[in-house]
C-alpha cells in the first residue's frame, strides 16, 4: 500500500500567516487608495475648485501626517500594533465614507474636504509606523529580501492597477463612488488585520511615558550613522525628485511633449519599473546591502535630467522605468537593513523618524519650485535637481557603515527573536501599504 503524497503547499514556506494577511490587506488598500487620490482631486474640481484648491486638500492631508507621525511611532511600540493598525483603518474608512457621501450628495465645501482629508492624514500617521513594525516582526531568516521584494511588488502592482482603474471609474461613475470604494477597501483591510497573530511578539515592558519613548527612539536613530545619514540624504532626494515630478514634469509635458497623455505614460513606466525592480530583488541578494542600494539612488537624477533636455516621450519613459527599478533595489535593501539592525521593540519609532525625515522637506521643495523657475529658468532648475541627487548620494557613500554593512541571515538586533518564524528560511515584508506609504519614493 502506498502512502499518498502530501498536498503541495500553495504558498512558499516563508510566507507565514501574518505575512500573507498583511500582503493581502496591502493589495486591497493600494487598489482603493490610488484610485481615491485621483477621485479626491476631481471631486474638488467638480465642486468648482481650481488647482490651488486641490493643493489645499492635499496639504490638509499632509500636515497632520507630519505632525502626528512621531507620536504614531511611539504609540505603535507601546500598544499592540495590530490594534493601532485596525483603529487607523477604521478612522480612514469613516473619513473616506463621509467624503464620499458629501461628494455624492453634491456641492461639498472646501473646508469639509480639507477636514476629512486631515482625518485621513491622522490615520496615515498612526497606521504607517505600526504596519512597518508589524510586518518586520512577523518573519525572519535568510529570505527576508525575497519577502520584502514580493510584498513591494504586490503593493506597487496594486497601486498601478488602482490608479488605472480609479481613473476609469471616476470618468464612468463619478469621484464620489470611487471614494466610497476606497472606504470599503479600508473596511476589508481592517477586517483582515483583525486576524493577525501577535503571540510571538514579546509583551511590552511598562515605559516611562510618551516623551521618554520618543527620546529613546531618537537615541536609537541618531546612534546609527548609516541610518541618520541615509535619512538625511533622502530628505533632499525625495524633496527635489518630488518637485521635479509634481511641478516641472507636467509643465514640460504640456509645453514640449504633447500634454498629459505622454506624462501619464512616463509615470506609468516608472510604476512598471518599480514592479520590475521588486521582481529583480526576489532573486538578487547583495551582500553589502546599503552600498548596493545607495549606488541605485544615482539613477534618480536621470528623470530630472531627461526633463531638462527634454528627451522625447520614448526616451523619458525608458529613463523613468530604469529609475523605478533602481528605487526598488534601494527600497528592498533598506528595509532588509532596518529589519536586521533595529530591535523589534523599537521598529515603529525608528520607522517614524525615518519617514518624518524623508517627507519633511517635500512641502518646502514643491513650494519653491515655482520661484526657482522664475529666478533661474526651468531647465537650470531641473539640472539643479539632478545635481542635488548626485551630490547628496555621493556624500553618503563616505559613511563607512553605508559602505560596509553586510547582510545577515538572522535578526540579531533584538534580544528576543520572533516566535512566529518559518523554519530556517523565513522572510519579511517591506514598507507600509498605500494608506501609509510615505517616505522614499516607492
Amino acid at each position: 500500500m502506498t502512502t499518498p503524497a502530501p498536498a503541495q503547499r500553495r504558498r512558499p514556506s516563508w510566507a507565514g500567516r501574518n505575512y500573507t494577511l498583511l500582503t493581502a490587506a496591502a493589495i486591497v488598500t493600494n487598489l482603493g487608495s490610488h484610485g481615491a487620490l485621483i477621485a479626491a482631486a476631481f471631486a474638488v474640481l467638480d465642486a468648482g475648485g481650481d488647482g490651488g484648491d486641490v493643493g489645499l486638500v492635499a496639504a490638509a492631508r499632509t500636515l497632520p501626517l507630519v505632525l502626528f507621525l512621531l507620536i504614531g511611532g511611539a504609540i505603535a511600540d507601546r500598544l499592540p500594533r495590530h490594534h493601532v493598525m485596525v483603529a487607523a483603518n477604521v478612522l480612514n474608512c469613516v473619513s473616506q465614507a463621509a467624503f464620499a457621501l458629501l461628494v455624492i450628495a453634491g456641492e461639498p465645501q472646501l473646508w469639509q474636504m480639507m477636514l476629512l482629508g486631515g482625518l485621513g492624514g491622522v490615520g496615515q500617521a498612526f497606521f504607517g509606523p505600526a504596519a512597518e513594525g508589524m510586518l518586520m516582526s512577523s518573519v525572519s531568516g535568510e529570505q527576508v529580501g525575497r519577502a520584502f521584494a514580493l510584498y513591494r511588488m504586490a503593493m506597487q502592482g496594486a497601486g498601478l492597477g488602482g490608479a488605472a482603474l480609479g481613473g476609469l471609474l471616476v470618468a464612468a461613475i463619478g469621484p464620489g463612488w470611487v471614494l466610497a470604494v476606497d472606504a470599503a477597501a479600508f473596511a476589508v483591510a481592517g477586517a483582515l488585520r483583525c486576524f493577525l497573530d501577535v503571540s510571538h511578539i514579546p509583551e511590552r515592558a511598562p515605559g516611562e511615558g510618551l516623551i521618554a519613548d520618543l527620546r529613546d527612539g531618537w537615541r536609537e536613530f541618531t546612534g546609527r550613522p548609516w541610518l541618520w545619514s541615509i535619512v538625511a540624504q533622502f530628505s533632499v532626494v525625495v524633496a527635489v525628485v518630488g518637485a521635479a515630478e509634481s511641478v516641472f514634469g507636467p509643465l514640460v509635458a504640456r509645453d514640449e511633449l504633447g500634454g498629459a497623455g505622454p506624462w501619464g505614460l512616463a509615470l506609468g513606466a516608472f510604476g512598471a519599473g518599480t514592479v520590475g525592480g521588486a521582481f529583480l530583488m526576489m532573486r538578487w541578494k547583495p551582500r553589502r546591502l546599503l552600498f548596493a542600494g545607495t549606488l541605485c539612488v544615482f539613477p534618480l537624477a536621470a528623470p530630472s535630467a531627461a526633463l531638462a533636455v527634454p528627451l522625447p516621450v520614448a526616451g523619458l519613459a525608458a529613463v523613468m522605468f530604469v529609475s523605478g527599478v533602481a528605487i526598488e533595489v534601494f527600497g528592498v535593501s533598506w528595509m532588509t537593513a532596518m529589519h536586521q539592525e533595529i530591535p523589534e521593540e523599537k521598529l515603529s519609532r525608528v520607522a517614524a523618524y525615518d519617514w518624518f525625515g524623508s517627507i519633511a522637506m517635500v512641502p518646502l521643495a514643491t513650494a519653491l519650485a515655482g520661484p526657482a523657475e522664475s529666478a533661474f529658468g526651468r531647465t537650470p532648475s531641473l539640472w539643479g535637481c539632478a545635481a542635488l541627487v548626485i551630490i547628496v548620494t555621493a556624500a553618503v557613500l563616505f559613511v563607512p557603515d553605508v559602505r560596509n554593512l553586510t547582510r545577515r541571515t538572522t535578526h540579531v538586533a533584538s534580544a528576543a527573536a520572533p516566535a512566529e518564524q518559518v523554519p530556517r528560511a523565513t522572510a519579511a515584508g517591506a514598507s507600509a501599504d498605500g494608506e501609509g506609504a510615505v517616505g522614499r519614493l516607492g
